[in-house]
């Protein structure tokens, strides 16, 4: 299990040495020097692990090699390094890191001018240079050039302080589980410049091991962050990845608040402020965000999990149709920040979500209708995907089926998800009931897809 790799459209990833080597990051590396157009700098970052600075000598080479100027922004998550892509004009960027996977893990993400994630069409360009080896290697003479540059958070927080209001929110006692990742670089320097006192925990940057899986999970809010609250008197709890990309919150009264909440929270704030009503998501995502948009006469379009194929839906509409766009996982694209994952950014929106109404978190939590979903994981161990989901069809042939992304169920108050994750070697299983958890139905689809593993 431990070779695995993982090839997507919006990068690879792997077990670093037994999958993810580092042939396959100079080969990549190279093929993705190829496909950007000459001229402009490319920028390079990285999370703190400790494959990271291994795996960022290969970028860079490979970059160097097609004659690129690469611009070193050091350790910095991918929001941070998609921000400075449009600042600075860069051709592109690769963010080196793999997010919520385990330390052993590592990543190459790759970014286009805009700072966005390729499209389908820009990937499988990519991906053909990589399998064909058609790479656009310079002589020694015109081999690219290396700089660093330091002050990459820094203006990032500058972007965000032009957005929100943050001497107004500097009132709220805020507690955040960093998980040793590049959130407690930018949240550091916002307790620096703004005056704010976010209390921060597992704040040491990581590199072997990380204080606890880096997953925004409410299970893992649960055990790291929920009994915290009330003894430290906060009124909330934020939790990140070691990306920065993705957070999970905790409400003042010790709660840990599912993921599921982060997307329909922004939407219900943010949909009465754009004059775009069209929310983008995926398929495996709560129901909640179907009531939260139609209250404020909005729309949702549900697409393939990844992130790719949400730029894919972005990049259809004009962006004055899109009021945002994200996953259950506590990842979403704001408005102001269109194609950035921005798990800092969701965090500031929520808090002034909290200032605006005068109310706690909790309290904003229990106005919204309660829908319960469980989630399940499968080793994937067996190539029989398509009898599997076959054999699912005919067991819930009583709902609507979706096969876009594996296959989806749907009835009117409850619905299930099957499908092969792109980040690890499972087999993703949810199940979703407005009032009661559907444990009958999430245990029979498990036992289901156990017996086909």
């Amino acid at each position: 299990m431990t070779r695995m790799l993982r090839i997507s459209p919006v990068g690879v990833r792997g077990v670093v040495g037994t999958g993810l080597t580092a042939q396959h990051v100079l080969d990549f590396s190279t093929a993705f020097g190829t496909f950007l157009e000459t001229g402009a700098p490319v920028l390079v970052a990285r999370d703190p692990r400790a494959s990271s600075t291994m795996v960022r000598e290969g970028v860079v080479a490979g970059l160097m090699a097609c004659g690129h100027e690469v611009i070193d922004l050091g350790v910095a998550g991918t929001p941070v390094i998609q921000h400075t892509i449009r600042r600075t004009g860069a051709a592109g960027g690769v963010s080196i890191g793999a997010s919520h996977n385990s330390a052993d893990w590592n990543a190459l993400k790759f970014l286009g001018r805009d700072g966005v994630y390729l499209s389908t069409l820009e990937a499988n360009e990519l991906l053909d240079i990589y399998h064909l080896r058609k790479f656009n290697l310079v002589e020694w003479g015109a081999i690219g050039k290396l700089w660093a540059e330091t002050g990459a958070i820094d203006a990032y927080i500058d972007t965000l302080a032009a957005t929100f209001d943050l001497p107004a929110l500097r009132g709220f006692r805020v507690v955040v589980d960093c998980c040793n990742g590049t959130s407690a670089l930018i949240l550091r320097r916002l307790n620096e410049r703004f005056g704010f006192s976010f209390i921060l925990i597992n704040e040491k940057l990581g590199s072997v091991a990380f204080a606890h899986e880096p997953a925004t999970t409410r299970d893992m809010v649960n055990l790291q962050l929920a009994p915290l609250m009330r003894p430290l008197n906060a009124d909330a709890g934020f939790l990140f990845d070691i990306d920065s990309d993705r957070v999970a919150i905790a409400s003042e009264e010790g709660e840990a608040i599912s993921e599921e909440m982060i997307l329909p929270l922004l939407a219900d704030y943010f949909l009465p402020r754009h004059s775009g009503k069209l929310v983008i998501t995926n398929l495996s995502t709560t129901a909640l965000l179907e009531e939260v948009a139609s209250k404020h006469g909005g729309t949702v379009l549900r697409v393939p999990v990844g992130r790719q194929a949400a730029i894919d839906a972005i990049a259809a509409h004009r962006p004055e149709q899109v009021a945002l766009a994200g996953e259950g996982t506590g990842a979403v694209m704001l408005p102001q920040f269109r194609f950035v994952y921005d798990g800092i950014a969701s965090m500031l929106a929520l808090l002034s979500m909290l200032l605006e109404r005068g109310q706690t978190l909790s309290r904003i939590v229990e106005s919204y209708p309660r829908f319960r979903i469980l989630k399940g994981q499968v080793p994937l161990v067996t190539k029989r995907i398509p009898a599997l989901l076959n054999a699912l069809r005919e067991q819930y042939a009583d709902g609507r089926a979706n096969t876009l992304d594996g296959l989806r169920v749907d009835w009117p108050d409850h619905w299930l998800h099957v499908r092969v994750s792109q980040t690890e070697p499972i087999i993703r299983v949810i199940c979703e009931a407005r009032g009661a958890a559907p444990v009958a139905l999430f245990n029979g689809l498990m036992e289901t897809v156990r017996s086909f593993a």
